[in-house]
């Protein structure tokens, strides 16, 4: 048996050898430097962003300016060429990942793949943005089992946080991602509407292509000739509408969890105003340690009140954003976590933030806007509205600047402009526990 001894005299040397020494320079050196930002370009009428870490694996997304804010109504198929189950097939003998969601603002078709089946699925995406095949049986036998599956799905904390849309902005951002169970669209949603939807939304004009592990070159050779056949423009208008913040109150009886939402303005895609990044890393969630309550304002309050779970988000569009403080669990303890998150809310806006916890939320912010492509996704929707908006997509290395620049004195404006305003308050749940916004001390 070789003694630890031994090993460890035997590592030290390894280790002062100049190339290994090298290598872990070059490691230390990669593993500081900031995400590379999408780069932006067109490509035969195309909106394409591409950024290349020249790694094994490639996720492409068409993202379309379809999300349920453009929709005229509330509310994987067969193609000309190909069927859903070859389209399946050929997806996973090359070992492919298909999905499709969407957003308030996007209709997102998404593929992830070995980098170098690159040309397979970006004609497969091509094609079914153009060619897909709206049938009648597909609609009513698949389709419909799917929407009523989703509405089953819904809890309190989707329909509370659809709630405050709706308060803050009513029309456009403010539809549901989700029709309820109660919503009446068996009148006007049908094969037909569908396929009048996809035509207004899939058009050159309305479409970016977003790819993150792609060159653009490898991008301009494929993009061009598979996206060829979809149309330059639509032959009628989606709702454009600006958005507005309007503010209110809205309360939902239900039985189950309890929710709430508080929700103020917050900030667009595209915008620059580091301290509301801040912000939401110093309101936090959950603790991100095991075992420890955390040091953001909302980790603490949950942790003195079991029962409820509670986070911070910036649901950021194109023209306007929401600050959203959501708060589920049991009835009683989410009241309580409520009325804590507005305290801690005004404790900022009265100067209450240590150095120290300062510190600590820059360091969230900035791990948040870093893991959120990796992780989630995020970065292909962003960057594919933000070209849909005329804008460019986020610049990693000049935004983490700015976050380096938040002061106690920003933080504190900045929370201080959200309570003088109007909040989006809404609550889902057993209303005799759950308080209104005039009780957490809020403007509606």
């Amino acid at each position: 048996m070789i003694s630890r001894s031994a090993l460890t005299r035997g590592s030290q040397l390894a280790l002062r050898s100049p190339a290994v020494a090298k290598t872990a320079q070059r490691g230390f050196a990669a593993a500081a430097s900031p995400a590379a930002s999408y780069e932006p370009t067109t490509i035969a009428g195309v909106k394409v962003a591409s950024r290349d870490d020249s790694g094994p694996t490639t996720r492409l997304a068409v993202v379309a300016k379809a999300g349920t804010r453009y929709e005229p109504l509330p509310g994987l198929t067969n193609t000309n060429k190909r069927t859903a189950l070859r389209i399946v097939r050929e997806s996973e003998l090359l070992g492919g990942q298909l999905q499709a969601y969407h957003t308030r603002e996007a209709l997102v078709l998404q593929a992830s793949f070995l980098r170098e089946d690159l040309p397979y699925f970006t004609e497969l995406l091509a094609e079914v943005i153009s060619e897909t095949k709206y049938t009648t049986h597909e609609f009513h036998e698949l389709v419909e089992n799917c929407i009523h599956a989703k509405q089953a799905k819904l809890d309190s904390a989707a329909i509370a946080l659809d709630a405050a849309h709706t308060v803050a902005f009513h029309n456009g951002l403010g539809s549901p991602l989700y029709p309820t169970v109660d919503t009446p669209t068996s009148s006007y949603l049908n094969e037909n509407s569908v396929a009048a939807f996809a035509n207004l939304a899939y058009n050159k004009a309305n479409i970016a292509v977003v790819a993150d592990g792609a060159s653009q070159a490898g991008l301009e050779k494929w993009v061009e000739p598979f996206f060829k056949g979809v149309p330059a423009t639509s032959t009628g208008n989606l709702n454009n509408a600006a958005s507005k913040y309007f503010g209110g109150e809205q309360r939902v009886a239900k039985n189950g969890k309890n929710a709430i939402v508080i929700g103020f303005p917050g900030v667009a895609l595209g915008a620059s105003q580091p301290e509301t990044s801040v912000l939401v890393g110093l309101l936090g969630g959950a603790s991100n340690i095991k075992w420890s309550p955390g040091f953001s304002l909302l980790s603490k309050a949950t942790a003195a009140n079991p029962g409820a779970e509670a986070f911070a988000t910036n649901y950021a569009y194109s023209d306007a954003g929401l600050l959203a403080i959501q708060i589920s669990g049991k009835g009683a303890a989410v009241g309580k976590v409520a009325v804590e998150a507005v305290k801690g809310l005004k404790a900022i806006a009265a100067g209450g933030v240590s150095k120290e916890d300062l510190t600590k939320a820059i360091a969230k912010a900035k791990f948040n806007l870093l893991s959120a492509s990796e992780v989630s996704g995020t970065g292909l929707v962003h960057a594919g509205a933000n070209l849909l908006a005329g804008g460019k997509p986020l610049q990693v290395a000049e935004t983490l600047k700015a976050l380096e620049g938040v002061t106690a004195e920003k933080l504190q404006a900045a929370a201080k402009k959200l309570l003088e305003g109007k909040a989006s308050v809404s609550a889902v749940g057993d209303l005799h526990v759950l308080p209104y916004a005039e009780d957490l001390g809020l403007k509606v």
